[in-house]
């Protein structure tokens, strides 16, 4: 007679949904960690999301992995990361950018060029982890974690390359952001001016906000508009980034056809930038402070997606790809910021 087989019994449908519960709580508790940090003196520059990344991805070095949890995390990951950039299209108005800010638009576009084509460039010369450094190239060239978050499925990185790419950002831009505060006063440039440059070069829509406020309002403003048009040229970067997938993969496999993943959560991307820009405040009244709500509750929601993608990064893995994408995006970083200064 043979051995009887030990049933394996099924996890109860409670339990598995109180695992999922978990795991999203735990993700926003490490955000909140995470918030609880960034408001350390020295650390406010780095923000909450560039702190809750490195505490998920210094836990997981730590404690490993919370298996039982997963269920949640990758709902944050994945779920809740998309549903925070539909709603991050609150924060572009397009009216404004196309009355405004058309002639920035142009400059915007050579400086994602720059950043894209030369971070690709450097980075095979140097034999550095195309994924990382293409999410990087894009992140450094449009807005951060959010564009390398809409970029990340199209390019089918992986959510350990997602999360390094978002953690070099976040570093880097607070490199960035607090070298140019120190360097203004001794700049030749108006207040104006070195709002469009910060806007035009720094990584973050927050890094953004932290390097010009200092200047005055008016540098801010500039800054925010020339930033903003970065973001309203991510759309289209995403389609160009698809029919280029899509001819690379085909010359691959030999095929005219080949499936690239939509993602059609640009498409609320859109919808919502629509409706912030010509429904709200217009026919649908709404104060300073519901807005604010609104973008208070994306940031927690970006943060809680990231501190997901950090808790999936093993530094024994992947401690070789990050070093040189690091090193090439410090260089494309000083380069997109000469550029800037010449379009300004």
């Amino acid at each position: 007679m043979g051995v009887a087989q030990e049933k394996v019994q099924p996890v109860p449908e409670e339990n598995k949904q109180l695992r999922w519960l978990g795991g999203v709580a735990f993700t926003f508790l490490l955000a909140a960690v995470g918030f609880v940090v960034s408001q350390i003196p020295g650390l406010t520059y780095v923000g909450q999301l560039g702190c809750a990344i490195i505490i998920a991805i210094i836990y997981r070095q730590i404690f490993g992995y919370p298996e039982m949890l997963r269920a949640g995390i990758t709902f944050s990951a994945k779920k809740l990361l998309r549903l925070a950039i539909i709603l991050y299209g609150l924060r572009l108005n397009i009216g404004i950018v196309l009355s405004d800010g058309i002639g920035l638009l142009f400059k915007d576009a050579i400086i994602i060029a720059v950043a894209i084509l030369l971070m690709v460039w450097i980075a095979k010369a140097m034999k550095a982890d195309a994924n990382i450094s293409l999410l990087l190239g894009v992140g450094t060239g449009v807005c951060g974690a959010a564009a390398i978050a809409a970029v990340a499925p199209i390019v089918k990185a992986n959510d350990d390359e997602t999360a390094i790419g978002v953690g070099i950002i976040a570093l880097m831009g607070t490199i960035f952001s607090i070298v140019y505060t120190i360097i203004r006063p001794i700049l030749p440039f108006s207040a104006e001016d070195y709002g469009i440059w910060s806007g035009m070069s720094l990584h973050e829509l927050a890094h953004v906000a932290l390097a010009a406020a200092p200047a005055g309002q008016d540098a801010l403003a500039m800054a925010l508009l020339a930033k903003l048009g970065r973001v309203f040229l991510l759309v289209p970067l995403c389609f160009v980034l698809i029919y280029f997938m899509k001819r690379r993969q085909a010359s691959k496999l030999g095929e005219e056809k080949t499936k690239i993943a939509f993602p059609y959560f640009l498409l609320g991307f859109i919808a919502m930038s629509l409706f912030g820009s010509f429904v709200l405040g217009n026919a649908i009244p709404v104060s300073e402070e519901m807005l604010e709500g609104v973008y208070t509750f994306t940031t927690w929601l970006l943060t809680a997606a990231m501190v997901g993608l950090g808790l999936s990064v093993s530094l024994k893995e992947v401690k070789n790809k990050a070093m040189l994408p690091l090193i090439a995006m410090t260089i494309v970083s000083l380069v997109v910021s000469v550029v800037a200064v010449v379009l300004v």
